[in-house]
């Protein structure tokens, strides 16, 4: 069974339907960039995934073991959230806080983890640093080992490169491809980087309200909808 997969899921809110015709699997080992407009339902698609949203049709079904609460979430910040007054080691170890189970407090197990997130993205020399004082992308890598602590199998990364100038977001792509391609982490992203997201992931899923393409990434630059959204042909 597919580590994801979403059969003619709808979503919506008080009455009026906002996503439909939803029907794609993701298969373990998959990077998925989810691209369409402001307002195509991709932010309401992710609240789905990580079972905050249940669909108003249809069923999201998750296989290879995976449980909705060990999928890590790198979420869009906002303001407040980049002010956040907290340490490094402190941010990243609320990633094990769904591990806890009946433990008051996190264990040795926990800390070795955030220890070796921290390591792997290589900024283990921040982690007594107040989270606020960092740069963007020492705040995206940060919230990216939070993620981590959560999950070995899907990461969804919500706007990960929103705000970063283009040295930090080609730095951000090649730490997820990394753990992509070393780690086998599945990776569904959601950007409005578009070019840059296509170029990275294996498979697109384009929204507009309904699902307007599913496919790989090579299949989905040379449709017309591609170029299109792209910048290489007339919409």
């Amino acid at each position: 069974m597919s580590l994801l997969t979403c059969r003619d899921v709808s979503f919506s809110y008080e009455g009026t339907t906002v996503l439909t015709g939803l029907n794609f699997s993701v298969e373990a080992g998959d990077y998925l960039c989810v691209v369409g407009e402001n307002g195509a339902g991709k932010s309401t698609l992710l609240k789905g995934l990580l079972r905050l949203k249940k669909p108003s049709e249809g069923e999201i079904l998750t296989g290879e073991g995976l449980k909705s609460e060990e999928i890590g979430y790198l979420p869009q910040q906002t303001a407040a959230q980049k002010d956040f007054p907290a340490s490094v080691l402190e941010v990243v170890l609320s990633g094990r806080l769904n591990r806890l189970g009946c433990r008051p407090f996190y264990g040795a197990a926990d800390r070795a983890d955030v220890r070796e997130k921290l390591a792997l993205l290589g900024i283990e020399g921040l982690k007594d640093r107040c989270y606020r004082d960092l740069s963007g992308g020492q705040q995206q890598r940060v919230l990216l080992a939070r993620a981590l602590c959560a999950t070995k199998k899907l990461l969804l990364l919500d706007e990960p490169v929103t705000g970063l100038d283009p040295i930090m977001t080609a730095d951000l792509y090649r730490v997820i491809g990394m753990l992509h391609r070393e780690r086998g982490i599945t990776v569904i992203m959601v950007s409005h980087d578009v070019r840059g997201a296509v170029e990275q992931s294996d498979r697109v899923l384009h929204l507009g309200n309904r699902q307007l393409f599913y496919g790989p990434s090579e299949e989905y630059r040379e449709s017309r909808l591609g170029r299109c959204f792209l910048g290489g042909a007339a919409c």
